[in-house]
């Protein structure tokens, strides 16, 4: 991670932000801007741990730093320690210390011993822009905290970002949630990963959400969740473009002349639009894209040389083939709706879970029409398998959506997440 000091700007200043706000160090607005109130906190933070207090955030500060970003730490075993000693030394439940150490035997403590603590505060921050590198940490902490999920990566991006996917659940009824086709769109990301939290939270403790107990949904259904499928467009929407990026030049080029892709960019790091490069009515979407004056790569709606020309794409392609789901949510921004049909192959029975599914979340349930109407993955799901697919545009505005809609947009979406889990069942 690199140095961080007065003056600094950018995600990782966010993120640093976020997390010294939730433990109580108070640095200020989560706004990406390194002020004097942040470094006050930093200079805080450094001396109540024990570090040079510089206000200047290196390698020290942030080995520390990584431990609440993580949302655990590892402690040693000590002669008299207890579990009970260390939930209160770390201000945790003694519940989620053994939620994070399954098999650990609390009377059987052993000098040297190395266990996991979590802190008493949730991983996923849902008030900064969510970069892979942010994606990353929050998979690993999640998983270190909740073991009892499974963590793989499906596929590589264009430039070798992991595809990662987490799996909640173990019954028979697969379904499938995917987010951030669109760069511009990343405010999915972060619905599902506090979706997979909340969720996994609830089956360690035994609890429910809006009435659905977790642990039996575990048993019934099996919920796949890939929360970005497009890192390479992300980082460019919210880092920006990096002179070692492979593509520097030609990026330049198919972003009409600009450096800026914040605002337009919504394809890969290839200047394709991955929801238009699947095998449903692809030839379609080819033809539209002509009367749209697209001749070629660029921020959005080409498809690619040929279907499933990317590997993001592809990667999706065979994950979903692999698992055989009966339900797929593709998350997209904005709109507050719904899709649910492609080409009229879609059923009556598919047509009454979109509208159960909308009635949940509160949005529209409507028909995509035009170039947005091909190509895209629901559509793909229901031309290849008849299987139910709906594209959910979450927020109402201008991608990217403000992280002031992110509340909102959790509350509508969490019995529409919770529910597709078992419609199908």
């Amino acid at each position: 991670m690199r140095t961080l000091k007065f003056g600094s700007k950018g995600s990782d200043v966010m993120k640093v932000q976020a997390v010294l706000n939730k433990i109580g160090y108070k640095a200020g607005p989560v706004d990406g801007i390194f002020g004097s109130k942040t470094e006050d906190a930093v200079l805080r933070f450094q001396t109540n741990n024990g570090i040079q207090a510089t206000g200047v955030i290196g390698p020290k500060t942030w080995s520390v730093l990584k431990t609440y970003i993580l949302g655990y730490d590892i402690f040693k075993i000590r002669q008299g320690d207890s579990l009970y000693k260390i939930s209160l030394a770390y201000f945790t439940p003694l519940d989620s210390i053994l939620t994070a150490n399954p098999g650990l035997n609390p009377y059987n403590l052993r000098v040297g011993m190395e266990i996991k603590v979590p802190y008493s505060i949730d991983v996923v921050d849902t008030n900064v822009d969510y970069t892979y590198d942010i994606l990353k940490h929050d998979i690993k902490g999640l998983k270190e905290r909740y073991p009892f999920i499974e963590v793989g990566i499906a596929g590589k991006s264009t430039l070798g970002r992991n595809l990662y996917y987490v799996k909640l659940g173990k019954g028979p009824n697969k379904v499938f949630y995917n987010a951030a086709h669109h760069s511009l769109e990343w405010i999915t990301t972060p619905v599902l990963m506090k979706f997979i939290e909340d969720f996994s939270k609830a089956y360690a403790q035994g609890g429910s959400i809006k009435g659905y107990n977790i642990r039996d949904m575990w048993n019934k259904s099996t919920v796949y969740i890939m929360p970005m499928v497009n890192p390479d467009g992300i980082d460019l929407v919210i880092n920006g473009l990096k002179k070692d990026n492979p593509y520097y030049d030609k990026l330049i080029k198919w972003n009409n002349g600009s450096k800026d892709f914040s605002k337009t960019w919504n394809a890969n790091v290839r200047g394709v639009d991955l929801n238009h490069n699947y095998d449903a009515a692809w030839q379609l979407s080819k033809e539209s894209e002509k009367k749209l004056g697209i001749d070629g790569p660029g921020p959005t709606r080409y498809s690619g040389e040929f279907p499933e020309s990317e590997v993001e794409t592809k990667t999706v392609v065979n994950f979903t083939r692999k698992n055989n789901p009966k339900l797929v949510l593709a998350y997209h921004s904005q709109g507050e709706v719904i899709y649910w049909n492609f080409m009229n192959k879609a059923t009556k029975e598919m047509k009454r879970i979109g509208e159960a599914l909308a009635k949940a979340a509160g949005y529209e349930l409507a028909e995509a029409y035009g170039i947005t109407s091909y190509a895209g993955y629901k559509d793909w799901v229901i031309d290849k398998f008849g299987t139910p697919g709906y594209t959910v545009e979450v927020g109402k505005g201008v991608n990217p959506l403000s992280l002031s809609q992110f509340d909102k947009i959790y509350k509508d979406n969490i019995g529409l997440l919770l529910l597709a889990a078992v419609i199908t069942s």
